[in-house]
C-alpha cells in the first residue's frame, strides 16, 4: 500500500507538480531556517579536509601539473588508475578543477563499469568535494547522471548531497534525489528518512505530505530505523497540513517524548485539536522553580505558546493560559527560538554506541577477540 502511494506521488514529481512551499497555515513565517541535518560524524569533512592537505604535502611536483598531465590523458583516451583518480579528487580546489574530476570519473566509470571497484568508493569523495566548495548543483546533475548510473550506488553520497541540497533551499531537487535513490534501489538509512522528512515538511505540500507518510509507512513495514528527528519533522507536516489525527498517530509512535522539540510539538498539537487542558498541564509540568541551576529546563518558543493563547479565546481556559505563560517567562522558559528552528538543527556529533562495542570487540590488555562484550575490561 506505502510503496503504491509512494510510486503514486514520485509520479508526481516526475510531472513537476511540487510547487513552492505555501506561505498561508501555521508556521509559515518562520520556515526558512537553512541548516545542515547531518552531523559531522556522517559529512566527515574535517577529515576529509585532512586528507586532502596530507595528500598534497606529499605531492611530487605542482598540482597544476598533475592537472596538466591528467587533461592529457582524458584527450588521448588513455587507461586512467584508481590511484591516479584518488590522487585528482583528493587536489581539487575549485570549479574549473571539479569539471575535470567530473569528466575524469566519468571515464572511469565507462571503463570499469563492469567491474568491481573493490572496497574504495568514489562516489562519497566526489560528494564531500562538491560540499566543501559549494557545488550543490553540480553534485545533483552528477549523481542523476544517466552515464554514471552505479557509480554513487551509497547511501553515503545520496545523504551528503541532500543534505547540501536542503541547506541551500533546493528541496525539489533534495526530493528528486530521493526518487533516484529509489529508482537505484540505493536503502535507505536513519539519516536518508530525516532527510526525506525534512525536504517534505519543507514543501509543505499535500503531495509531499503524501511522500512523508508513504515513505515512513513503508520503512514500519520493512523493519528500518526511523530516527525521532524524523517522527518530528512528520509530526509538524501533519500539523502544518491540518491533519491532526496524523500527527497524533505518528506522535504516539516515538519512544521517548522528554525532549524541548517533542513538548513543543505536544502543546501545538493539544492546541490544534482543542485539548487546552492537556496542553496546560504540559507547561505545568515543566515549570521548575526550585529546581537547581544545573537542570536545565524545559523552554518552549514564544511562537508555540502564542498559538496556545490563540485557541484558548474565549474559553474557560484563557486565565490560566496567560498566568502559566507569564510564569514561563519569569522562569526564563520562553525563547524567541521559532519551532522551525528547533526542528532545522544539525545533530551535535556523537559516537554511536554500535560504534563503541566494535572497538570493545578486542580487548586492551591482549589484543585479542572478546567472546563477549560481556567481557570487556
Amino acid at each position: 500500500m506505502a510503496s503504491g502511494r509512494l510510486r503514486l506521488c514520485c509520479g508526481s514529481l516526475r510531472r513537476g507538480l511540487l510547487c513552492d512551499p505555501r506561505r498561508s497555515g501555521w508556521m509559515e513565517r518562520n520556515a526558512e531556517a537553512k541548516r545542515h541535518l547531518l552531523s559531522e560524524d556522517v559529512v566527515k569533512l574535517q577529515d576529509f579536509q585532512q586528507r586532502k592537505l596530507a595528500v598534497a604535502h606529499l605531492l611530487t611536483g605542482s598540482k597544476e601539473n598533475y592537472f596538466e598531465f591528467f587533461s592529457r590523458k582524458l584527450q588521448n583516451k588513455e587507461l586512467i588508475l584508481k590511484d591516479e583518480l584518488k590522487l585528482l579528487l583528493h587536489l581539487c580546489q575549485s570549479a574549473d578543477d571539479m569539471a575535470t574530476a567530473r569528466e575524469a570519473i566519468n571515464r572511469y566509470h565507462q571503463e570499469n563499469r563492469n567491474f568491481a571497484f573493490g572496497e574504495f568508493r568514489f562516489g562519497p569523495l566526489f560528494i564531500r568535494l562538491c560540499y566543501e566548495l559549494g557545488l550543490e548543483e553540480m553534485a545533483a546533475a552528477t549523481i542523476i547522471d544517466k552515464n554514471l548510473r552505479g557509480f554513487f550506488r551509497d547511501t553515503t553520497s545520496f545523504n551528503i548531497a541532500i543534505d547540501m541540497l536542503f541547506t541551500k533551499g533546493c528541496y525539489e531537487s533534495a526530493l528528486g534525489l530521493l526518487r533516484e535513490m529509489k529508482s537505484q534501489d540505493v536503502s535507505f538509512n536513519r539519516d536518508t528518512f530525516t532527510l526525506a522528512a525534512g525536504t517534505c515538511y519543507k514543501l509543505n505540500t499535500l503531495e509531499s505530505f503524501e511522500i512523508c507518510s508513504a515513505l515512513i509507512e513503508e520503512g514500519q513495514t520493512k523493519g528500518r530505523s526511523i530516527s525521532r528527528h524524523a517522527y518530528c519533522f512528520a509530526v509538524a507536516l501533519a500539523l502544518r497540513q491540518n491533519d491532526v489525527v496524523r500527527a497524533q498517530s505518528l506522535f504516539s509512535q516515538l519512544m521517548s517524548t522528554d525532549t524541548r522539540l517533542c513538548q513543543n510539538l505536544k502543546v501545538v498539537m493539544l492546541s490544534m485539536s482543542g485539548d487546552v487542558e492537556c496542553a496546560l498541564s504540559v507547561l505545568s509540568n515543566a515549570l521548575l522553580p526550585k529546581s537547581p541551576a544545573f537542570v536545565k529546563k524545559l523552554e518552549f518558543s514564544q511562537e508555540v505558546v502564542g498559538i496556545l493563547c490563540l485557541r484558548s479565546e474565549n474559553g474557560p481556559h484563557v486565565a490560566k493560559v496567560k498566568q502559566l505563560v507569564s510564569q514561563l517567562q519569569q522562569t526564563g522558559q520562553v525563547t524567541e527560538k521559532t519551532l522551525d528552528e528547533m526542528l532545522c538543527h544539525t545533530p551535535s556529533r556523537k559516537r554511536k554506541q554500535v560504534e563503541i562495542l566494535e572497538e570493545r570487540r578486542k580487548s586492551q590488555r591482549t589484543f585479542k577477540t572478546l567472546q563477549s562484550t560481556l567481557l570487556s575490561e
